[in-house]
C-alpha cells in the first residue's frame, strides 16, 4: 500500500471514530465533578460502633441528595463520600484530614469523639476547609476561633446547664429525694469536661458530689469500681463516657445491686435503642440528657422505620451526621458555588431549619449554632422516651426508680 493510500485510509478512520463520537455527545459533554465531602470517624478501634453509626447517617444524607437531582445549584452535581477512619486515634484522625485533603474533599464531617475533633478540626484550619462537626461535644472545638468549624448539635456546658434544669425538676417534682452524687467519667477530652461542668452545677441544685471516679477507654471490668460507688450509698450515679464503657458500667451496677435513686447521664455515649434491645432489664429507668430527634416529627419517624427496616438502629450518631451533611450542603446551595470561602460566609449566616431536630432555625455564633438543645430522656424495656422539656416530651419521668427486688 503507498502512503496516499495508507494516508486516505487513516483519515477514513478518524472520521469514522469522529462520527461515532459525535453519535454519542455525551462522550463529549464532560460530567460536573462531584462534590467530595471527607467524612472522618472512627470506624475501628475502641469507639468504632459509634463511628460507624455516624457514618451511616452522613452516606444516608449524601445518597437522598444524590437521589433528589444533586445539588441543583451546581446544575445537579453529586456529592461524593471519601471515606477516613480515625482508628480511634486523635494522630490518625489528623493524618486522615492530610490524606483526604489530597484527594481534594470540599468539607469534612466528623469525629465523634472529641479528642480527634479537636486536633482534625485544626488540620483542617490550614487550608480553610469547612469541617461539621456530628458529634464532639467539648467547647473547646467552637472556642478556638476557628473559622472553619461548625457544629449543630450544642456543645457540653450547654448540655451540662439544660441537664441540671431537667434534673432539678424532675427531683422537685419528686420531693427532693435525690440529695447526693458520684460522678463517673471517662479520661479523654469529652469525659473530663464534661465531669468538670457538673462538679461545678451540682451543688446549684442542692446535691452533695461525694466522689468523681475516673476510668480509661477501654475499660474492661467495672467490679471495683461499683464495688465503690455501692459503698458510698449515692442518691444518683451521674455518668458521662462512651458505648462499650456506658454499657458494661451499667451491666455491672445491675448485677451487684448498686440501688440508686437514679443512674443518670449527661450525653452517655451508650444511651441508645441498641441498650434497650440488648439489656432491657439493664435499660429500664435510665435517664440520660443527650442530642435526640423530634419525636413529633413526621419525617424523624419515617426516617427512624426506614434505617430498622435495613436492619439499623436509630441512633443519635445517624441523625447527627445525617443533618451535618444537609445543613453544610444547604450552604453551598445559597452560596451556589462549593468554594470554601463561598460556603464558610453561607454556613455563617445560615437560617437553615430543614432539620428534625428540636432545634429552631440554624444560627451560627462562632461556628456553634445557638439553637441546638439536647433533652432529657428515659427507657423503658421496649423503648426510649423524651420526659422534658415538655413541649417535646411524650410522657412524665419515673423517679425515683422502684427498688431493686
Amino acid at each position: 500500500m503507498n502512503q496516499n493510500a495508507r494516508l486516505s485510509r487513516r483519515l477514513v478512520l478518524q472520521a469514522g471514530a469522529a462520527s461515532t463520537i459525535l453519535g454519542a455527545p455525551g462522550l463529549l459533554m464532560a460530567q460536573p465533578r462531584p462534590v467530595k465531602i471527607g467524612l472522618i470517624h472512627p470506624v475501628s478501634g475502641a469507639l468504632a460502633y459509634s463511628g460507624g453509626q455516624g457514618r451511616l447517617g452522613c452516606q444516608w444524607a449524601i445518597d437522598e441528595i444524590n437521589a433528589a437531582g444533586g445539588i441543583k445549584a451546581l446544575g445537579g452535581t453529586k456529592v461524593e463520600a471519601v471515606l477516613g477512619d480515625s482508628q480511634s486515634r486523635p494522630e490518625v484522625g489528623v493524618a486522615e484530614v492530610e490524606r483526604l485533603q489530597q484527594d481534594a474533599v470540599s468539607a469534612y464531617v466528623g469525629c465523634f469523639s472529641s479528642a480527634i475533633a479537636l486536633p482534625a478540626t485544626q488540620a483542617a484550619a490550614k487550608y480553610n476547609t469547612p469541617f461539621m462537626i456530628d458529634v464532639g461535644v467539648s467547647d473547646a472545638i467552637t472556642s478556638r476561633g476557628l473559622k472553619n468549624v461548625f457544629r449543630l448539635a450544642p456543645g457540653n456546658g450547654k448540655c451540662v446547664d439544660d441537664a441540671f434544669a431537667g434534673l432539678a425538676e424532675v427531683n422537685k417534682a419528686a420531693g427532693g429525694v435525690a440529695k447526693s452524687v458520684v460522678l463517673v467519667h471517662e479520661d479523654s477530652e469529652f469525659g473530663t469536661s464534661t465531669a468538670k461542668l457538673l462538679q461545678g452545677k451540682l451543688t446549684g441544685i442542692g446535691l452533695e458530689v461525694k466522689e468523681v471516679l475516673k476510668h480509661a477507654t477501654p475499660t474492661r471490668d467495672f467490679s471495683n469500681l461499683a464495688l465503690r460507688i455501692k459503698s458510698l450509698k449515692p442518691d444518683l450515679v451521674i455518668v458521662s463516657n462512651y458505648q462499650n464503657e456506658y454499657v458494661l458500667l451499667a451491666r455491672t451496677l445491675h448485677q451487684q445491686k448498686v440501688d440508686v435513686a437514679g443512674m443518670f447521664s449527661v450525653l452517655g455515649g451508650g444511651f441508645n435503642y441498641r441498650l434497650v434491645k440488648e439489656q432491657p432489664e439493664v435499660a429500664q429507668y435510665m435517664m440520660d440528657f443527650n442530642h435526640w430527634y423530634n419525636p413529633r416529627s413526621a419525617k424523624a419517624q419515617d426516617m427512624r422505620k426506614a434505617v430498622e427496616a435495613k436492619g439499623g438502629l436509630f441512633t443519635f450518631e445517624v441523625y447527627c451526621g445525617y443533618n451535618a451533611v444537609k445543613c453544610y450542603v444547604d450552604a453551598i446551595e445559597r452560596a451556589k458555588s462549593a468554594d470554601k470561602a463561598a460556603v464558610i460566609a453561607a454556613l455563617e449566616s445560615s437560617t437553615w431549619s430543614d432539620h428534625f431536630m428540636p432545634y429552631g432555625p440554624t444560627k451560627f455564633v462562632n461556628g456553634q449554632n445557638q439553637g441546638g438543645r439536647a433533652v432529657l430522656l428515659q427507657a423503658s424495656k421496649t423503648d426510649i422516651d423524651v420526659v422534658w422539656p415538655n413541649e417535646f416530651g411524650s410522657t412524665k419521668a419515673i423517679f425515683p426508680r422502684p427498688k431493686l427486688s
